[in-house]
Parts: C-alpha cells; sequence; structure tokens
C-alpha cells in the first residue's frame, strides 16, 4: 500500500515538474483587444498607439469618438507623465466622404494593427482606423501622429487618410 502512494506522488510531480517545463519554454504572445461600443447618435472606440523603447514593445490606446449627427471624429491620447490628456484629433467626415448636407451619411468602424512606417520625421500611431459609410459605399483608412512624453496640450490635429477602397456602388 505505502509503495502505491509513493507510485502516485512520484507521477504527479513528474507531471507538474513537465507541465511547468513546457509553460515556460512554450512561445508567449500578448494578447491584444480594442473596445467599442456605439449609441444611435455615436460610436466611442479605443486605437492602440503604441511605443517603441528600447526594443520593447509599450503600447497605449488613444479614444476616439465619431458623432454620427454631425459627421465629426474627435480623438486624444492620455500621457503617461502627466495622467491627463495631450494629444488631441478631429476630422469632419461628412467632407472625407463628400456627403452634401441633405445626406445622412451612416458609418461603420474598426481599428486595426498597421504598423506603418513613420513619414517626414512624424511618428505614426501603431494603430490604423476604418471608416465605412453605406451611402457612398466608400472604407477610408486613417493614422494620426503621435509622441510620447508631450506634457503640453495640442491643438487638435487632423488625422491622416492613408487610402480607400470602394466596397459597393454609391446610392443615388
Amino acid at each position: 500500500m505505502r509503495k502505491s502512494n509513493e507510485s502516485r506522488l512520484l507521477w504527479i510531480c513528474f507531471g507538474l515538474f513537465v507541465g511547468v517545463a513546457m509553460a515556460w519554454m512554450w512561445p508567449h504572445e500578448p494578447a491584444f483587444a480594442t473596445n467599442s461600443d456605439r449609441d444611435q447618435d455615436f460610436a466611442i472606440f479605443t486605437v492602440t498607439v503604441g511605443n517603441q523603447a528600447a526594443g520593447i514593445a509599450d503600447p497605449i490606446d488613444g479614444v476616439f469618438i465619431l458623432d454620427f449627427l454631425t459627421g465629426q471624429l474627435r480623438g486624444a491620447v492620455l500621457n503617461r507623465a502627466t495622467g491627463q490628456f495631450t494629444s488631441f484629433y478631429l476630422i469632419d467626415l461628412t467632407k472625407e466622404f463628400g456627403i452634401t448636407g441633405g445626406g445622412k451619411p451612416k458609418f461603420a468602424v474598426a481599428t486595426g494593427n498597421g504598423q506603418l512606417n513613420n513619414q517626414g520625421g512624424v511618428n505614426l500611431a501603431s494603430g490604423v482606423i476604418y471608416i465605412a459609410e453605406a451611402t457612398t459605399g466608400k472604407c477610408l483608412a486613417y493614422t494620426f501622429p503621435w509622441q510620447d512624453g508631450n506634457a503640453r496640450p495640442t491643438a487638435p490635429l487632423p488625422l491622416k487618410r492613408i487610402h480607400f477602397f470602394q466596397w459597393k456602388a454609391p446610392k443615388e
């Protein structure tokens, strides 16, 4: 009887050792997620801004709000040092999509990772904002400039259009 208990304990310890060793050697992949919520009048979502320092990825998110009534997209990024919003963004999507005053736009929004190259000495966010509009049938992709450590609030900057594609024919 005693030998049977020792054998079970040995197998339990062996299994525990093998499990810990496998977990230690298994490749680790971080999980990233964006958040979004929508109402009848607006949508709010996050997009990864990102930061590379000494080869260590240390992302931070920006928050954006799309007002369906005005077609304005506003965003901000928190400053790590001050804990306050210091980077602000603004774009009028009705102008971007070419929607006239009588048109009633229908927007949908998603975010993703872009990892675009910096351009002209300007750091670009690592995330991309995708905005689709039903009446024009267009989907536009945007990024925005961002720099960590800027403790002074800035005036709202425009988002930078990356590209677009036509996903359906525009409504007449």
